[in-house]
């Protein structure tokens, strides 16, 4: 993404609004859906808001702009504050990309509505990079989001041994990302979906010089 920085600026803070867009909606939907089931501890903390610099990772960033993926910052939850934590910290962990998901779709629409504008291929940005994040957090590998989601699907024995793969969540997570032969795992896994849902999301010939 850096790159496009000396190419084409325009699209390079595009791309940031995007981004710090999709984030916030990301980490706004955990921080709700926990408020909602009755942990305080975001709401404390100053989550429970659309304000995308209560939920950017510095680090998170830098890693995105100079290696092509990064990470917001984590929205804490006491699960001792949840009326069944397994179950309720996977509707927590579900809210972040189903949101993604939802605010695509919405997006869509409204391109559509306004396709004939040209300011809406400015939306095409939006819409994938929240494909992007969704399709991304619902991989279930540790500390993604898909991780405690099969969790609260499972029995209570079987969850335990799930979570028992935690401890090598960062390690199957380089292992998806790291480049192999040319292209990592993780691209392709992921590109086909994204490329699947983008092509029912944005209409066949917009936005081809942004993405």
């Amino acid at each position: 993404m850096l790159s496009l920085l000396s190419s084409n600026p325009l699209l390079f803070f595009l791309y940031i609004l995007a981004l710090l867009i999709a984030v916030a909606v990301h980490e706004f939907s955990h921080a709700k859906m926990a408020d909602y089931l009755g942990d305080p501890t975001p709401r404390l903390q100053g989550r429970v808001s659309l304000n995308p610099l209560v939920h950017i990772d510095p680090i998170g960033i830098v890693f995105l702009l100079f290696f092509g993926f990064g990470w917001g910052k984590p929205v804490m939850f006491d699960p001792f504050n949840l009326r069944n934590p397994r179950r309720d910290a996977a509707l927590i962990s579900f809210a972040g990309p189903f949101s993604n998901f939802v605010l695509a779709i919405f997006l869509s629409l409204i391109l559509r509505m306004f396709i004939s504008f040209p300011f809406s291929v400015f939306l095409v940005p939006i819409i994938y990079l929240n494909v992007i994040l969704g399709v991304f957090n619902f991989l279930p590998v540790h500390p993604l989001d898909g991780f405690k989601m099969v969790g609260g699907l499972l029995s209570a024995e079987r969850a335990h041994e799930w979570y028992q793969l935690e401890r090598f969540g960062l390690i199957f997570l380089l292992l998806l990302i790291l480049p192999i032969g040319g292209s990592s795992m993780l691209t392709s896994i992921l590109f086909p979906i994204v490329k699947t849902i983008l092509a029912l999301l944005v209409p066949a010939g917009i936005g081809g010089t942004i993405l």
